[in-house]
């Protein structure tokens, strides 16, 4: 199988991709894979370096108030489209996959001039507007949310789950003593993204000295930018423990018994799987507010809980985080729903929808 595959800007357009392809080299011995990203965001450093070809391509996203970078926009995306098109009649593709980020709208637009069948995956609940363009001519569309399935035609769309998701069942279990934690305490995790939030750590600065007296332990994650701050500015109780980063977040998420965590896409995928009771606060800033509506398509399903970000204080998060974790009985009906709801396999449904397009 050749396959052309695009996605960028973020980790969670880039990993389900990487996931995708390590499928199609895993099933497939006579793969040929390109990836087409951009010329400067982070796919263009991360992508090569696992010896995958790679094309990029200089694009950049619209504005969506006016303004005359617009136009510089416009003229690149055209640019991008005829490179494209020149790379698909070089590589001649099987099929081409989209799977996130304003990249692959140039991407996929020349394989449809070119007739060369196009799939696409979309990771969240609400898909973008590249993606709802894309659909109309994409010969199936995967979702990470079966909720999502509603934006699509029904009789074009997969539900697949999230394909990054998997790897995390494999992920060998961290030991809790090299964080200053104890194995008998239960944990909570509270990680906003790998960069932090400058307005959750702020209110973490008044809340993490509260949980002193707790019959567990807390593992707050700083984000890179944060950690000085908080280890020379604040006094933390025994049981809370700071750390700026964590390379092997699925090694921890093994131990953890609530998580408090952002609402993107392939982080609930991953805690899903791991069916850990989580209360997402959905970041506020993101496109279409899609992290509140990726949170409350578990919520309504009794399988998560919610706190908004303008709700955030003190006594809202522990009291959540008290109310659940001291109630062995709310614990295993969020779990038992996180059971129904969790997909494994999916860079195999994927695959397998795949070998069915290209025959």
């Amino acid at each position: 199988m050749r396959v052309i595959i695009s996605a960028g800007g973020t980790g969670g357009h880039i990993y389900p991709a990487l996931a995708i392809i390590d499928e199609i080299k895993k099933k497939d011995k006579e793969y040929e894979i390109l990836y087409i990203g951009t010329t400067d965001r982070m796919e263009r450093d991360i992508v090569p370096n696992l010896g995958i070809k790679y094309e990029a391509i200089e694009i950049r996203g619209l504005r969506r108030s006016l303004s005359p970078s617009n136009l510089k926009t416009f003229t690149l995306f055209l640019k991008a489209i005829k490179k494209c098109k020149r790379i698909m009649e070089d590589f001649k593709p099987d099929i081409v996959i989209g799977a996130g980020g304003y990249v692959t709208l140039p991407v996929l637009i020349a394989a449809n001039k070119k007739h060369i069948k196009t799939v696409i995956h979309e990771q969240n609940s609400i898909p973008g507007l590249t993606n709802k363009m894309l659909s109309k001519k994409a010969e199936k569309i995967f979702v990470s949310f079966e909720s999502s399935a509603s934006y699509f035609d029904s009789k074009k769309t997969v539900y697949t789950g999230n394909p990054s998701s998997e790897s995390v069942l494999n992920t060998k279990k961290a030991n809790k003593l090299d964080y200053g934690l104890k194995q008998s305490k239960k944990l909570v995790t509270i990680v906003m993204g790998s960069l932090g939030s400058e307005k959750v750590n702020s209110i973490m600065k008044s809340i993490l000295p509260k949980f002193e007296g707790k019959r567990y332990e807390v593992l707050f994650v700083t984000g890179k930018s944060y950690y000085t701050e908080f280890i020379k500015n604040l006094k933390l109780p025994e049981n809370v423990k700071v750390v700026e980063y964590i390379n092997n977040i699925g090694g921890i998420l093994k131990n953890t018994d609530i998580m408090v965590s952002r609402a993107g896409a392939s982080i609930m995928m991953e805690l899903t799987l791991l069916k850990i009771p989580t209360i997402y606060i959905p970041s506020p800033y993101v496109t279409n507010n899609h992290q509140y509506k990726n949170a409350m398509s578990l919520v309504e399903k009794n399988a998560a809980l919610i706190l908004e970000e303008s709700s955030l204080t003190c006594d809202s998060l522990i009291k959540l985080i008290d109310d659940t974790i001291y109630n062995e009985e709310k614990i295993k009906e969020i779990k038992k729903n996180l059971e129904s709801l969790s997909i494994s396999g999916s860079a195999t449904l994927i695959y397998n929808e795949l070998k069915k397009i290209v025959g």
